[in-house]
């Protein structure tokens, strides 16, 4: 048990009453901010710091916070609504991790440098390639150099703590910088621990304190700011001294806050948490939740008459440089252990930093190892800390470190761990079925598609083999298939970050039986124009030589065009010859079903939950489709795999019009049963009533001229759009009587979109 822990059972402290609970980190940092009651947080969902903003979406929904929940296009944008509402003078909120913390990180230096206060919440996680979504501290080294003050939160009462006191440390006269909480995703995020926290929010904010009203801000009607005006070198250096020496002064104010936090808490959180450091010989010098588990091994240590002991800092901005060399005066032999590296350097920052510590203390003679452990969410047990004192003891014992630097926990690579696909790759003849045809009308140039019956297609060979690790139900990879089937040979796929490219490609194997390629949500489409441009550059050099031309297809879904629109939107003013296919499962699936701008009018998501202050999403669905055709592409459609026949003839004129026009751009909608709450057998039901009631109409948008291509009210099919919504648990709520304000509103905006696509079908030039 840690040192914190132990303490919880001690007696409540000047009679401030506490409540004990058994809960995770993520739970405690929203716990947090709800008693602190900021007044933004602008967000985006990612793994494993998502949970933060659902726990506190599900508080508002009961009344507990008054918090302005916003959610972001991704999280540049997220990171752009925090400094905006920081720079009105309000107190923000914010939580993130990994390759999202790496998008927002152009936005951080520019908050720090002008010295607006905040608190972010960073749940560490692997930034990597190929993606790993587990946790290490990759993400947390960006922000060493970003300007922001940086505590870190071993256990969720740490975390819980952490968080009362950052924000007075960012708000204090002295400091005013956004600090940053950051605590070790699916280790501390995840893992339920005993946490002590005050009963009564009352005593949280009076701790924090009456905001600070004595600097600058904007909306002051009397008081007309310029906020981040231009500065050249003589001035920015200035500027930056003053940034440099806060960060210092915030160190000194740590210690000063932990011990008034102490005095309400019964907790302390020193600079350094020094655990049998007393008279060490040999220690472990590790962040977060490692620490905590190397402490049995310095006990086990301890028995046997070796002086181990372990040191992990509780703030690293600044770093405890003084603090450090006065813990190791008597060591004979350290060893850093760190969840990341800094490639080419020798050893990763937090080994040099310590070293660099040392070196202002002529007399020390701290043997320093370092040792790269635990990336991507590799665990660290008690045996491992035993490994690692055990190196430290042998480099005491000979004098030197035999390797200064080095990784732990690698092996050599196995043969049989190549990656290989499920089953044979497939190319050329293979996905030809010479049953197609695409003709141009001379008269009209649009195209004239002729199909065999569907029975004649169900020969032609799959893109993704069977073996996946979709849900059951899941209308992804029917779909996919679906449209494929319009598609005559080879192509080349990308496909985002999202349910579909996590539940095909596990290493060392692979569903996917065509080329492949994966990269993050805002740049996909980017991408994937860089392959095919590559590639016609390169035949066009003559050093490739392929007769037959590849189909490139980038599918996107998950919310993948909320982030990436802007990619996708520069790669259809670009007008490349590749295909981009949304799937729409109306929220961010992959990260637990969070809302997405595709997620509809209240309807129920993870982020958008029901109670008696909210009833779901609160804003109307984006029309993507629309938006993409504004771009001016020779093709636009919209497809389910409820209506078959329009899905292929689309998808061949698709694959038509990339390989010999421009870009293209089709959104099909697909069921997603675990968190549409419906029946797995009910996904085709449900998306034909989709298309039924209008929600989701099907048409094509070729050369700029719309088509409806089924007209549910001409064939007599139109049905009520509470037909639709009845199916699905997400979405019964707002059949309730209470909220037929809601429904109306929803029936009306359905009916206007459809109305305006009647009258664009019946004038081609609109």
């Amino acid at each position: 048990m840690s040192k914190l822990e132990d303490k919880l059972q001690e007696p409540n402290h000047l009679n401030y009453e506490q409540a004990t609970t058994f809960e995770s980190g993520n739970e405690m940092a929203a716990m947090a901010a709800a008693q602190i009651n900021y007044h933004v947080m602008g967000y985006f969902p990612i793994t494993p710091s998502t949970e933060v903003a659902q726990y506190l979406d599900l508080m508002k929904s009961q009344g507990l916070h008054d918090i302005e929940l916003i959610a972001a296009d991704g999280e540049h944008g997220s990171a752009g609504i925090c400094f905006g509402a920081s720079a009105t003078g309000a107190r923000v909120f914010n939580a993130t991790s990994a390759n999202g913390f790496l998008y927002m990180i152009e936005q951080m230096p520019a908050q720090s440098g002008l010295r607006f206060p905040m608190v972010m919440n960073l749940v560490t996680r692997a930034v990597s390639g190929p993606l790993d979504i587990r946790g290490d501290h990759s993400d947390l080294y960006y922000a060493l150099n970003t300007g922001w003050v940086i505590l870190t939160a071993r256990t969720p009462q740490a975390v819980y703590d952490m968080n009362i006191i950052a924000l007075k440390l960012a708000e204090h006269k002295d400091v005013r910088l956004p600090v940053i909480v950051a605590y070790d995703g699916f280790f501390t995020s995840h893992q339920k621990r005993k946490v002590n926290y005050f009963k009564d929010r009352k005593v949280v904010q009076d701790f924090v304190g009456e905001m600070p009203k004595d600097y600058p801000v904007a909306c002051v009607k009397d008081k007309p700011v310029t906020i981040g005006a231009h500065m050249n070198g003589d001035d920015l250096i200035n500027n930056n001294f003053q940034q440099s020496e806060a960060i210092y002064r915030a160190g000194q104010v740590f210690e000063e806050l932990q011990k008034e936090y102490a005095e309400i808490s019964g907790r302390t959180y020193e600079t350094l948490d020094l655990y049998c450091m007393e008279d060490a010989e040999v220690a472990l010098f590790l962040l977060n939740s490692a620490a905590e588990s190397a402490k049995d091994v310095v006990d086990k240590l301890r028995k046997q008459g070796i002086k181990a002991g372990v040191i992990s800092p509780n703030i690293i901005r600044p770093f405890p440089a003084k603090e450090i060399r006065e813990a190791l005066k008597n060591v004979k032999s350290l060893l850093v252990g760190e969840r990341a590296d800094s490639y080419g350097g020798n050893g990763p920052n937090l080994t040099h930093e310590v070293k660099s510590a040392l070196q202002e203390d002529k007399d020390n003679q701290t043997i320093v190892l370092s040792r790269c452990f635990g990336v991507g969410g590799k665990d660290f047990y008690a045996d491992d800390a035993e490994k690692f004192f055990e190196m430290a003891i042998a480099a005491k014992e000979r004098g030197f470190a035999e390797r200064p630097f080095d990784y732990y926990g690698h092996v050599p690579g196995n043969p049989e761990n190549k990656l290989k696909p499920v089953i044979e790759p497939m190319y050329g003849d293979a996905f030809n079925s010479g049953l197609i045809t695409v003709t141009q009308d001379e008269e009209t140039n649009k195209l004239k598609v002729k199909i065999p019956p569907l029975r004649n297609l169900t020969g032609k060979p799959k893109r993704f083999a069977s073996g996946h690790g979709a849900c059951p139900g899941c209308g992804i990879f029917p779909g996919l298939e679906l449209f494929f089937k319009g598609i005559e040979g080879d192509a080349v796929i990308l496909l985002q970050t999202g349910c579909a490219y996590v539940v095909t490609t596990g290493y060392p194997h692979s569903s996917h039986k065509q080329t492949f390629i994966h990269n993050l949500f805002q740049s996909g489409a980017a991408t994937l124009s860089g392959t095919l441009e590559a590639f016609f550059e390169m035949k066009r050099r003559g050093e490739v030589d392929i007769s037959d031309d590849f189909t490139f297809v980038m599918i996107t879904g998950d919310g993948g065009m909320d982030i990436g629109m802007g990619s996708a939107i520069g790669t259809a003013l670009r007008n490349h010859k590749m295909i981009v296919l949304e799937y729409d499962n109306e929220g961010y699936m992959n990260t637990g079903s969070q809302m997405s701008y595709s997620t509809p009018l209240g309807h129920m998501t993870s982020t958008t939950t029901i109670g008696k202050t909210k009833q779901g999403k609160a804003f109307h669905h984006k029309d993507t489709a629309q938006i993409m055709a504004a771009t001016n592409i020779p093709y636009v459609f919209t497809g389910t795999e409820a209506y078959p026949q329009d899905l292929i003839k689309k998808a061949a004129k698709a694959q038509w019009y990339a390989n010999n026009v421009g870009m293209v751009y089709g959104k099909i909608l697909i069921a997603c049963p675990l968190n549409w709450k419906s029946e797995d057998r009910q996904g085709e039901s449900i998306i034909k009533a989709a298309v039924d009631s209008c929600f989701f109409p099907l048409y094509e948008i070729e050369q700029g001229e719309t088509t409806i291509t089924y007209d549910p009210e001409a064939k007599n099919k139109r049905v009520e759009l509470s037909e639709w919504l009845k199916m699905m648990g997400k979405t019964k709520h707002i059949l309730k009587e209470a909220n037929a304000p809601m429904l109306k509103e929803f029936e009306t905006e359905v009916e206007r979109r459809w109305r305006k696509l009647k009258i664009k079908h019946e004038t081609p030039f609109l």
